[in-house]
């Protein structure tokens, strides 16, 4: 019978190809972080204790952009929303146990998917050796991306101001190139965001949230209707 330990051992060698994909994401977010003028403590500590890669970006973004508190949690807020439905499917695979709520905070894309592949139930010395590894992975990459910023040449530093858009383009080309509904939702939410712009809607936080709605009711139906038609 594996003992706790055994099992959170090996939920951190499982999880090493996650820290190590993290890295890359990670150094570029606290490239970004010290471009946007954040210091150290700030940014380690924006990815200590959010540790959600592209709501990271995003909410960096829009701090870049002026935009408001609010504006920013319900724009990251419904960007995360997934994690609910992950949370929930992965509670029921889950031995027994008191630290559910701080694994539950742990819960990424990546671990998910090793924990759902993982034959149930899956214990939670495992999963906390996961996440762990992951989320040390996100934390020291950060951490590298910021001292990496400060001996970055000055054009460079400005130059990383536009890296963020072309790790969107990066993150959101696979999935859109493998499902046309995917590729539909983000032309229309792109869509719709500028043309709340083109009307005079300032505030760049509504219209990403208004986008992120519009897009994914039309994913929703888009998916409802194949599924009728299978």
């Amino acid at each position: 019978m594996t003992s706790s330990r055994e099992e959170f051992f090996q939920g951190i060698t499982t999880g090493l190809p996650v820290f190590f994909s993290y890295l890359p994401v990670a150094i570029t977010f606290g490239l970004l972080a010290r471009t946007g003028e954040l210091n150290i403590f700030q940014t380690v500590s924006f990815s200590a204790l959010v540790f959600a890669g592209a709501s990271q970006l995003i909410a960096l973004n829009l701090l870049s952009l002026g935009v408001s508190i609010p504006e920013i949690i319900a724009t990251t807020f419904l960007v995360n929303l997934r994690h609910l439905l992950m949370s929930a499917s992965l509670i029921t695979r889950i031995k027994e146990t008191p630290l559910l709520p701080i694994l539950g905070l742990g819960v990424t894309d990546e671990s998910f998917a090793i924990a759902s592949l993982k034959p149930a139930p899956v214990s939670a010395g495992f999963l906390g050796g996961l996440q762990i590894t992951g989320y040390l992975g996100w934390v020291v990459g950060t951490a590298i991306g910021f001292g990496a910023g400060q001996i970055l040449p000055e054009i460079l530093r400005q130059a990383m101001g536009l890296a963020i858009y072309a790790l969107f383009i990066a993150l959101l080309a696979p999935a859109a190139i493998r499902s046309r509904t995917v590729f539909v939702v983000a032309i229309i939410a792109g869509g719709i965001n500028w043309g709340l712009a083109l009307i005079g809607l300032e505030q760049a936080g509504i219209r990403i949230v208004l986008g992120i709605l519009g897009g994914a009711a039309i994913g929703t139906i888009m998916e409802h209707k194949g599924g009728r038609e299978n």
